[in-house]
């Protein structure tokens, strides 16, 4: 078991002030956005086992014996890369609203990108990476997010409620079609819309949200920070949806979302794939976007962890790549053993737990190889990162 020295990104839309909080660190006035824990090569964790090499990456590590610090299953099943990105994610303000491709849309538009030779780091690059990117975001503090289509009646009446002239053809598209030809339709006008005559009707509807306030507030603050962006628009065609801590949301594939505002242990497929539809200034590929998003209403799905006999509280998803679970250790409980022949990140998110008897503070985690004793004890949370295997 190591413990990880871990990245924090300053990405602008990031609070100044969770992740020093959880830290117990002083704010240092800069965004920090997301802590990240793994072997991604933009960012991956460092730990020393005391050999004399000194500090080295999670990455080098494993790419240097997969089998030992993965497991044989792993690496027969995944490949020699850890399968998932674990972080400490703090909205200060809203992220792109945005889509994943699913494991086959991502293989084929990588492969396209690379034949015509587009270079990896271009901002009109929308393929990082042959991988999928489901993802699961767990709130530590409440937590504010859109996810996912309304039904198409639900948001005609939302936007016929602001009484804005301008927005009554999308009211009227909404109404006439079938569900998904409906969003398709509103989605594809709101994206392809003149920019001046988009500009005016989102100033309009900015207006109209703060005036109404209560259902619009989330919207009137989106066009707060990214004032004239379509996205706006396209931000009320999703359910909102709050979450209390430790509620959790599951995003898959074509699945438009955004997170709000707030902070939680976000959990992904190792991939930087990201089609974006608005509430940014980098590139949307519209084309490209429609392609990918699955246009049809669905609920949230809201999750909350099933526990079992043993006290593991799991969040249940149909990935493979990734395994979400939590422990709440009570003083005097017993201890638990989390020994697995699969690779594992502990995070403490509060308390002062104990990992092996490694002292764990809130933001502190360790990496524990495939196969290795990992028993927990002490109080305090404590997220568990695994694989199915």
């Amino acid at each position: 078991m190591d413990r990880l020295s871990n990245t924090v990104r300053p990405y602008a839309w990031g609070s100044t002030t969770a992740i020093p909080e959880l830290l117990g660190e002083t704010p240092t006035g800069e965004p920090q956005a997301e802590m990240w824990l793994g072997a991604h090569p933009g960012a991956p964790s460092r730990l020393d086992r005391g050999t004399g090499a000194g500090e080295q990456t999670l990455s080098g590590l494993i790419d240097a014996d997969p089998a030992a610090e993965l497991g044989a299953a792993a690496v027969e099943k995944f490949g020699p890369r850890l399968p998932f990105l674990l972080k400490i994610l703090a909205a200060g303000s809203p992220l792109s609203l945005q889509v994943h491709p699913d494991l086959a849309q991502a293989g084929a538009g990588y492969a396209d990108e690379e034949s015509r030779g587009v270079p990896i780091d271009a901002p009109h690059r929308n393929y990082k990476d042959a991988n999928h990117k489901p993802e699961l975001i767990c709130a530590l503090t409440p937590f504010d997010g859109l996810c996912g289509f309304r039904a198409p009646e639900a948001a005609a009446e939302l936007l016929a409620g602001l009484a804005v002239d301008s927005l009554k053809p999308y009211v009227d598209l909404l109404r006439a079609h079938p569900e998904e030809a409906a969003l398709r339709e509103v989605l594809t006008a709101v994206l392809t819309a003149d920019p001046a005559e988009m500009t005016a009707t989102v100033t309009e509807t900015a207006a109209a949200a703060e005036r109404l306030g209560g259902d619009y507030a989330p919207y009137a603050s989106i066009a707060r920070h990214y004032p004239g962006d379509p996205g706006v628009i396209a931000a009320m065609l999703l359910n909102y949806v709050r979450l209390q801590p430790g509620e959790a949301l599951f995003l898959g594939a074509g699945v438009p979302h955004a997170y709000l505002n707030g902070l939680g242990v976000e959990i992904m497929a190792n991939s930087d794939n990201v089609l974006r539809c608005g509430l940014t200034p980098k590139h949307v590929d519209v084309p490209e976007l429609l392609r990918i998003v699955r246009f049809e209403a669905t609920d949230p799905g809201v999750l909350r962890p099933e526990v079992s006999a043993s006290g593991e509280e799991l969040y249940d998803t149909p990935i493979d790549e990734f395994r979400l679970s939590r422990y709440a250790l009570a003083q005097g409980g017993a201890p638990r053993d989390l020994t697995a022949a699969a690779p594992q990140i502990l995070l403490c998110t509060a308390g002062a737990p104990r990992a092996n008897g490694l002292a764990l503070t809130p933001g502190g985690s360790v990496f524990v190889p495939a196969g290795e004793k990992a028993e927990l004890s002490g109080t305090g949370t404590v997220f568990r990162a695994t694989v199915v295997v």
